[in-house]
């Protein structure tokens, strides 16, 4: 007997998240389940792919109910760059919106840029932060998300079927 392995989940930082609606589609045409994680309440389409999750008002809630969950195979969508290490680290896919993928290659030099602006910024020597959203973050976050998920798909085809 065979074991079907778990399907691709994609998880969502959503408390400023600007592509949740882009998320929706995509997962939609690919058949894929979504886990919409916020620190309170946060709307969401009714779907029954579509899972709402308040993760709580702690400091990190949210963050630490995806970091707990996403793994080899998974998708997460996130901007916090911590996060998005810890998921790294788990074997997770991550993405910014802006389509900007976090890679085991990537996450070490973002981690310590985004230290390093920390403490510039709290020093006074750097007042701006990120630049913001535009069009084009949203076309190249749906061409980065669609290849991910092509990507998993084609490792997953490409794995031997595990034996139960």
């Amino acid at each position: 007997m065979t074991t079907p392995q778990n399907p691709t989940r994609i998880y969502v930082d959503a408390d400023a998240c600007p592509v949740k609606e882009e998320i929706y589609r995509v997962a939609a045409r690919h058949g894929l389940p979504v886990s919409v994680v916020a620190g309170q309440f946060i709307r969401v389409p009714h779907d029954p792919l579509i899972e709402r999750i308040a993760a709580g008002s702690g400091m990190d809630a949210a963050d630490d109910w995806i970091a707990e969950r996403a793994g080899p195979g998974d998708i997460v969508i996130t901007s916090d760059i911590p996060l998005a290490s810890r998921c790294v680290k788990a074997g997770a896919e991550v993405i910014a919106p802006n389509g900007k993928p976090f890679t085991e290659q990537s996450i070490g030099m973002t981690l310590a840029v985004r230290n390093l602006m920390t403490d510039l910024r709290s020093s006074g020597e750097v007042t701006g932060g990120p630049k913001s959203f535009a069009a084009r973050d949203r076309s190249t976050f749906l061409a980065t998300l669609d290849q991910t998920i092509r990507r998993i798909q084609r490792r997953r085809a490409d794995a031997p079927i595990s034996q139960g």
